[in-house]
C-alpha cells in the first residue's frame, strides 16, 4: 500500500464553503481523516456548483453550535483531534467554545487553525472574498482594464487560493513543531493577506518615493500597451493567443516561429536586444505581430508553436475548455460523488514520488466505528523559536522569476532557512522591470550565494551544502539539472533525505513537460483571464486600432496572479514531503509542482464538470460583478463594493439602509435572482445616497459594503495603522534601499516570526556561507579568483 503522508491524522474542519473546504481538502487527499462538521441540512455552500471538489475526500456530521449539546459534541470531538479548523466571526468562535484560546488550554497539542475574511485588520467584517478584493484595492488596480475612472470586478477568488493554501502552511508547519515540542499551536491566515501576495512592488515604491522624492506610478499603470514578450494576439478565426516570452532566447523564438525574425534582423533599428529598441521601433514591431498572428488559426499557430518547441503560448481558454487541455489530462481525477454522479475535477495539488495524494470520494455521514488513531510523536529537547515553526529547515533555492523564489519566501517567513543559489548578475528577475525591485519581495528572508554552476568547482559547492540542507528547489527545464550538477540521482546519492523539489509550467508527465511557460501563457490556459477579460475576448477588430485596445484590455485582465498562484502550492507540497519524511513515511522523495494544476486549483470554484452542472456565474459586460446583491456601485461620493448575497445579509442591509420596501419585495434569494436587473436599479439609487466612506460604516455591523475606490495598495501595505499593528508589514533593513516596511507572512503560527529578515542583494552572503560550510579565507580567494564565486553583492536587489 502506497504510503501517506497524513495518514492517522485527525483533522475536524468547522468552517463553511470553498475557503476552508479546499484546505483540509489538501490534507484529505494526502491521507488526513477530516471530519467536516455541519449545520442541520449541511453547508450553505454546498449547492455551489464546485462542492464536490472541496468536499471530496471527508467524513461530515451534522451539528447545530448554538445548541448546548451538540456544542459540547463538537468541543469534544476537537480535543481529541491533532488539527482544528475554524473560520468565522471572532466572537461567534469564542460563543461556541471553538476559539484557539478554549480548545488549547483543553488540549495543549491540538494545532488550532483559523481562516478570516479580514483577520485581525477587520476581525467583524463580513469574509467575502469580493469584500477583501475591494478593501485591499485589488478592484481600485483593475480599474486600468476598462480605463473609466473606476474600479472593476477582479473575478477569479485569488484571495481563497491563498489563504486555503496559507492554512495548509501553517497546519503542517505545525505539524513539524509539534513532533519536536509534543505541543501544538495557533495557525492564523486571512484573505486579506493573500491579497498581500498580488502587490510585487508598489509597497516598496511608496516607501522610496515618500523618503527619497521619486516618482511613484503603480506597476499596473506603467505601461498603457502590453510589453511584445507578453502580448496577447488575435488569430484569423477570432480567438485569442497569448504569448509570454519573458527572456530574449523566447522572444526570438516566437519571432522566428511566425517568419518575422528575418523581417526584422534585417532593419537596423532592430539590432541588439529588444531591450534597447526605441519605442517608435517597438510600436511598429507590435503592429507587424498583430498583422501576421491575423494571417493563420489558433491552431495553425499552436502547431507551429509545438514544432519550434521554445515559444511560451497559450490560446486563451475558458475553465471549460480549460478542463479540455490535453496538458491537464493527467491530473485530473473522476469521482462518483452521491449527488451529482461521475464528477471530473482537479486532482492533488502536486506529485509526491513516495507519498502521492489520492483524491477520495466525499465520504457522507461519519462513521463512528472507524475512528481514526491520532499520531503522537516523540518530542526532542532541541529549542523551538515561538513563531518560527520551521527553524532548523534549510533550503536550497535555485528557482527563479516568480513562483518559486515567492514560495520559498512563505517558507522563510514561517523560519527556515533559504539559501538562494544564484548565478553571476542573480537572478534574472533582478535585472527585469522598475531596476529589479520586484526581486526584493520574491527574496525577502533569503541568504544569497553566488555561484558559477557550470564549472565542477562550483557544482562541487552546491554538493557540500546539499549534504546538510532538507530541500532544493528549482525550475529548471529538460536536463539543465543534470548538466549543473543537481539531478535528482546526483544529490540523492550525497543526501537521501534531501527532497528534490522541481516546478514547472506543465505537469511532468504532460506532452508539454518541457515546454516553456509564464504566468499570462497559464493563466490564459486555466480560465482565470477569460473571466477577468469580459467582452474584450468576442470584440469585434476590424481595424488595427481595434486589436490594439482589445489586446490591451486583455493583457490588463491578465495581470501576475498565476506566478503567486502556483509559489503557494509549492510552499504546501514541499512541507507535505518534510511532514512524510518527518513521520517516517518517507526519507527524500520528488516532488514535482506545475503552474497548470496550481492554476487550476486557483480556479476551484470551476474547474469541475458533471452532468447538468450549472456554468460559473458570469460577471456582467461593465465589469461590476455577479449580480445586483454582489457588485460595484457608485455611491454619493466615491465607489463600494456590496456583497450581501444571502437572505440575512440582504435583510441586514435593508434594514440598515430603512428600506423596508425591499425587504418585503426581494427578502427570498429567487425573487431576487428573477429580477435582477431592477433590484440593481434600486440599489443603486439606495446607494448614490450616501458617499462611500459612509457606506462603508455599516462593515462594521456585520453587513458587506466596502469603499472600493482611491485605495492604492502600496499605500495601504506601507502605512495603514491596522495593517501595521497586526504585524503584516514588519519593518526591516535593506542593503540597497536602508529601513523598509517589508510585505508580511502569509500565515503567522504563535504570534508569527519574530525576526524577519529583509532580501538580500545578489551574493550578499557569498563568503559567510562559504566559511560556515568548511572553506578557508584561502580557498574562498582562490574561487573568487577564478570566478567560481562572486563575493562581491552586485548592486541589484
Amino acid at each position: 500500500m502506497t504510503a501517506e503522508a497524513l495518514s492517522g491524522i485527525r483533522v475536524v474542519d468547522f468552517t463553511t464553503g470553498r475557503c476552508g473546504g479546499q484546505a483540509t481538502t489538501v490534507l484529505a487527499d494526502f491521507g488526513a481523516d477530516v471530519l467536516k462538521v455541519e449545520a442541520p441540512g449541511g453547508d450553505q455552500f454546498r449547492a455551489h456548483p464546485s462542492s464536490p471538489f472541496w468536499l471530496r475526500g471527508k467524513r461530515t456530521i451534522e451539528l447545530d453550535l448554538d445548541d448546548a449539546r451538540s456544542r459540547a459534541q463538537a468541543i469534544e470531538l476537537a480535543v481529541d483531534a491533532d488539527i482544528c479548523v475554524v473560520g468565522g466571526p471572532a466572537d461567534r468562535l469564542a460563543a461556541w467554545g471553538l476559539d484557539a484560546d478554549s480548545l488549547t488550554e483543553a488540549a495543549p497539542g491540538l494545532i488550532h487553525c483559523t481562516i478570516s475574511g479580514f483577520g485581525a485588520v477587520a476581525p467583524n467584517w463580513p469574509g467575502y472574498e469580493g469584500l477583501v478584493a475591494a478593501h485591499a484595492g485589488r478592484m481600485a488596480s483593475f480599474g486600468v482594464q476598462l480605463q473609466q475612472d473606476r474600479p472593476v470586478y477582479s473575478a477569479l477568488s485569488v484571495g481563497t487560493h491563498m489563504a486555503s493554501q496559507g492554512a495548509v502552511h501553517g497546519i503542517l508547519s505545525a505539524l513539524l513543531q509539534r513532533s519536536r515540542t509534543g505541543r501544538g499551536d495557533r495557525v492564523a491566515t486571512s484573505l486579506m493577506q493573500g491579497m498581500m501576495a498580488f502587490d510585487l512592488v508598489d509597497m516598496l515604491a511608496w516607501q522610496l518615493h515618500t523618503r527619497d522624492d521619486r516618482t511613484f506610478t503603480p506597476l499596473r499603470e506603467m505601461n498603457p500597451m502590453p510589453t511584445l514578450n507578453y502580448h496577447p494576439l488575435r488569430t484569423a478565426d477570432g480567438q485569442w493567443i497569448q504569448c509570454g516570452n519573458l527572456l530574449e532566447h523566447l522572444f526570438l523564438s516566437f519571432l522566428d516561429a511566425i517568419d518575422l525574425l528575418g523581417e526584422l534582423l534585417i532593419d537596423e533599428r532592430y539590432a541588439g536586444s529588444a531591450a534597447t529598441w526605441t519605442g517608435e521601433a517597438i510600436e511598429e514591431a507590435r503592429d507587424r505581430i498583430l498583422l501576421r498572428m491575423q494571417e493563420r488559426t489558433a491552431d495553425e499557430w499552436m502547431a507551429a508553436f509545438d514544432a519550434n518547441g521554445n515559444v511560451a503560448a497559450e490560446p486563451i481558454l475558458t475553465t471549460p475548455q480549460a478542463l479540455q487541455h490535453r496538458d491537464v489530462a493527467n491530473s485530473l481525477v473522476t469521482i462518483e460523488d452521491p449527488v451529482h454522479g461521475p464528477t471530473t475535477q482537479i486532482g492533488p495539488i502536486a506529485r509526491l514520488s513516495s507519498t502521492p495524494g489520492i483524491a477520495r470520494l466525499h465520504r457522507g455521514a461519519a462513521d463512528e466505528d472507524e475512528p481514526a488513531a491520532p499520531v503522537t510523536a516523540d518530542a526532542e529537547t532541541r529549542p523551538v523559536v515561538s513563531g518560527r515553526p520551521l527553524d532548523g529547515v534549510t533550503i536550497l533555492d535555485l528557482s527563479t522569476i516568480i513562483a518559486g523564489p515567492l514560495g520559498m519566501t512563505m517558507l522563510a517567513d514561517l523560519g527556515a532557512r533559504v539559501i538562494k543559489v544564484e548565478a553571476f548578475g542573480g537572478d534574472p528577475f533582478r535585472q527585469l522591470l522598475i531596476e529589479g525591485r520586484m526581486a526584493v519581495k520574491t527574496n525577502a528572508g533569503k541568504e544569497s550565494l553566488s555561484v558559477d554552476l557550470k564549472q565542477a568547482e562550483g557544482q562541487a559547492i552546491v554538493h557540500r551544502l546539499v549534504a546538510e540542507a532538507d530541500v532544493l528547489v528549482h525550475n529548471f527545464r529538460g536536463e539543465v539539472p543534470k548538466r549543473l550538477g543537481i539531478d535528482v540521482e546526483t544529490l540523492h546519492a550525497i543526501n537521501p533525505n534531501l527532497i528534490w523539489a522541481g516546478l514547472s509550467g506543465y505537469s511532468a508527465a504532460s506532452p508539454s513537460a518541457t515546454r516553456p511557460a509564464t504566468h499570462p501563457v497559464i493563466g490564459a490556459a486555466t480560465g482565470g483571464v477569460a473571466y477577468q477579460a469580459g467582452p474584450a475576448l468576442t470584440a469585434d477588430c476590424p481595424t488595427l486600432d481595434d486589436l490594439r485596445e482589445a489586446s490591451r484590455q486583455i493583457m490588463a485582465a491578465n495581470e501576475a496572479n498565476p506566478d503567486p498562484n502556483t509559489s503557494v502550492v509549492a510552499a504546501s507540497a514541499i512541507l507535505l514531503a518534510l511532514v512524510a519524511r518527518d513521520r517516517g513515511q518517507a526519507q527524500g522523495q520528488v516532488v514535482h509542482i506545475d503552474m497548470q494544476t496550481a492554476n487550476a486549483w486557483a480556479n476551484g470554484d470551476d474547474f469541475i464538470t458533471y452532468d447538468a452542472k450549472p456554468p460559473r456565474a458570469p460577471v456582467d459586460d461593465d465589469l461590476l460583478g455577479l449580480g445586483a446583491t454582489y457588485r460595484l456601485y457608485p455611491a454619493a461620493e466615491g465607489w463600494v463594493f456590496l456583497a450581501i448575497p444571502s437572505d440575512a445579509d440582504f435583510a441586514r442591509f435593508c434594514n440598515a439602509a430603512d428600506r423596508a420596501d425591499l425587504l418585503d419585495r426581494f427578502a427570498l434569494e429567487q425573487a431576487r435572482t428573477a429580477a435582477d436587473a431592477e433590484l440593481a436599479a434600486e440599489l443603486a439609487d439606495v446607494l448614490s445616497t450616501r458617499t462611500a466612506d459612509d457606506w462603508q460604516l455599516l462593515a462594521d455591523q456585520g453587513i458587506g459594503c466596502v469603499r472600493a475606490d482611491g485605495i492604492e495598495t502600496g499605500v495601504l501595505w506601507a502605512e495603514d495603522d491596522r495593517v501595521i499593528n497586526a504585524g503584516w508589514s514588519p519593518q526591516v533593513d535593506h542593503a540597497r534601499f536602508g529601513t523598509l516596511r517589508r510585505w508580511g507572512a502569509l500565515t503567522t503560527v504563535a504570534d508569527g516570526n519574530p525576526a524577519p529578515r529583509p532580501a538580500p542583494l545578489s551574493g550578499e552572503h557569498t563568503d559567510a556561507l562559504l566559511t560556515e560550510f568548511g572553506y578557508s579565507t584561502d580557498e574562498i580567494a582562490q574561487l573568487r579568483a577564478d570566478k567560481i564565486v562572486n563575493s562581491e553583492p552586485v548592486e541589484v536587489t
